[in-house]
Parts: structure tokens; sequence; C-alpha cells
């Protein structure tokens, strides 16, 4: 590992995130000894260098916005830029659009993941507010390689999604509200306690083909078992691979990845637009039925009658519409 670069903080946020991470920055020590990367969930039109800005008022550290191939240095603090993820190998930074993962772009998950496979157990992961589960793969990821894993208290987030879907899949190190993580940052790199660890093998790998923007079903299906599952963003098809306590994520070999619950709101999103379409093309035959009677003058009992089914099954699919919106509630 290179002198200058011998810990690497990594920090994920969403819903709720620019507030808390600036709070988390202004509690950091100037002198810590680590590079700090951060993604924050921000739409493809968000203003980067304004959030930057704002960012930069709190941060006792330098931050700045990272383009491929910047060199990593101590005591720096990098922003993912909007609609590209931010990848880490050793000693600098790569900025892509690959594929989005769980339709996001940066994705937490492919900083974390990328950074355990860089840095191993020199890694400290930090899960902030957010809603969904961006972030417990990579999470997963760090603590294969003997990272360390700290979340906010949920009870403290303003979106608490994202810590208790870690806390829920592994074992965390520190569970705490932000104001303490700097003290905790600042003790745990004041020991000078990390030394490199073995990276698995599936680590290894599918940071290397989220680097690579592999699109080779071959290389995908070494991480875990190819599925009769299908990509609901392309059509490919998804191989499940294993994260920590049983956990999956899917893979397409395109480059999208969806974790479980992301996957099921996805079918089922999908599902709504095709039911959706099924009722409208039913409404369009059932309307221009009723054309067809008036311009020709018709009454003819097979036409109403017709009609009458029509209007029977557009029925039956809003209630179906309606049971699905209640089940999805529930789940919630």
């Amino acid at each position: 590992m290179s002198k200058n670069i011998r810990n690497i903080i990594t920090i994920g946020a969403s819903a709720g995130g620019l507030s808390a991470v600036s709070k988390l920055l202004s509690k950091l020590p100037a002198d810590l000894d680590a590079a700090i990367f951060i993604v924050i969930h921000l739409g493809k039109a968000a203003l980067v260098d304004v959030v930057l800005n704002m960012l930069g008022k709190n941060s006792p550290l330098p931050i700045s916005i990272p383009e491929d191939g910047t060199p990593i240095s101590n005591g720096q603090v990098y922003l993912a830029p909007a609609d590209a993820h931010m990848m880490l190998q050793k000693g600098h930074i790569l900025i892509k659009r690959g594929a989005k993962e769980n339709h996001w772009r940066p994705s937490i998950d492919v900083l974390f993941r990328t950074a355990a496979a860089a840095y191993d157990s020199c890694v400290t992961g930090i899960i902030l507010t957010g809603l969904l589960d961006d972030g417990t793969s990579g999470m997963a990821a760090i603590k294969k390689c003997g990272g360390r894993c700290i979340v906010q208290e949920p009870e403290g987030a303003e979106f608490p999604d994202m810590p208790n879907n870690v806390i829920n899949n592994m074992e965390v190190d520190y569970r705490v509200q932000i104001e303490e993580m700097g003290y905790i940052l600042s003790d745990l790199y004041s020991r000078n306690e990390c030394e490199a660890a073995a990276v698995p093998e599936e680590v290894k790998l599918e940071s290397e083909i989220t680097i690579r923007m592999s699109t080779s079903l071959p290389a995908t299906a070494q991480l875990g078992q190819l599925t009769p599952f299908t990509c609901p963003d392309c059509g490919g098809i998804l191989t499940e691979i294993e994260d920590l306590n049983g956990e999956k994520h899917y893979r397409c070999f395109t480059g999208h990845v969806f974790s479980e619950s992301f996957l099921d709101n996805e079918y089922a999103d999908k599902t709504e637009e095709t039911l959706w379409v099924a009722i409208r093309m039913m409404e369009e035959r059932r309307n221009f039925n009723n054309t067809m009677r008036k311009d020709n003058g018709i009454n003819e009992p097979e036409r109403e009658a017709k009609d009458k089914e029509l209007q029977a099954h557009i029925e039956r699919l809003k209630l179906v519409m309606q049971g699905m919106a209640k089940d999805r509630q529930k789940i919630k």
C-alpha cells in the first residue's frame, strides 16, 4: 500500500443525506489519517458543485469532485459526481458511467465494493440516513475483507431504512449518532492498527467486473448461481450472489444490480405498468366497438355482449391493481 494512503473511509447516504454528511464532516479532525469518499444519491440534473460548496463550508478537510484517474491523497475528501460511479483502485479513483445499481448512479454499493477489493481491511464503511437498502451489499464486501462497519443510529436518522438494513444483515462494529463518529474515527486511526488482509475471490471478481463494465454472461455466472429471473431493466439473465447472513443481490450480465427488496419492488412496478397497458387496450377496444355500433346504426346483441365482457375484465383488473397497492402498503 502506498505510504501516504493507509486508511480509506467510505460514506454512503441517500434521502436526508446532505445534512447528515455535512454534520459528519464537521466532526472530523483536520489531521485525520485517511482519504474519505462520499456517495450521496443525487438526481441526474443535480448541481453537484452547489452540494460541494455546502459540504465544504463545514469540512475541516479539503473536498473535491474527482475526475477519472485522479490520484488518491491522504486527508482529502472526494464527492462522487452526478450520474457516474466512483470506484477505487490502488492509488487512484475511477469515474465511469457503468450500469446502475438499484437504479442509482453513483451507487454506494459500487464505491464500497471496489474500495474493499482495493484496500481490504483498511476500509471503514459508514452508512447514514436513506431509503431502501443501497449500501448493504457493499458493506458486506467491506466486512468480508476485514474492514469496519459504522452505521448511524436509526432512531437518529431522518430515514432509517439504510442503517436498519445493514444492522439486520451483518454484525456492525459501531451503531452511533453522527456526533460520535468523529471521536471513533479519530481514535481508530490514531492506533495505526490496519494490517493488509486477503480479499475473498468473489469480492475481487465482482469488483473487477464492475470496473471493467463487463457484459459477459460467463464472467457474471462465476459470481453465483444463474436464475430463471430476468433483469427488469434490460431482460438479461440474473445471477444470484450471496452476501453475509444469506442476504442476496442479483446481477445481470449487462451490469444492472438489484438487492432482493429492490428487485421485488421492480417486478411489482413492471406488473402494475403491464396491467395499466392491458386496461388501456381493453378500454380502447370497448370504445372502438361502441363507435362502430353508432356509426353503422347497428345495435347488435353480440357487440353489446362483447362490450359488457370487456367492461367486466377492466373492472377485475382494476380490483387486482387495488389489491396489489394494499399489499405493498402492508409490506412498507
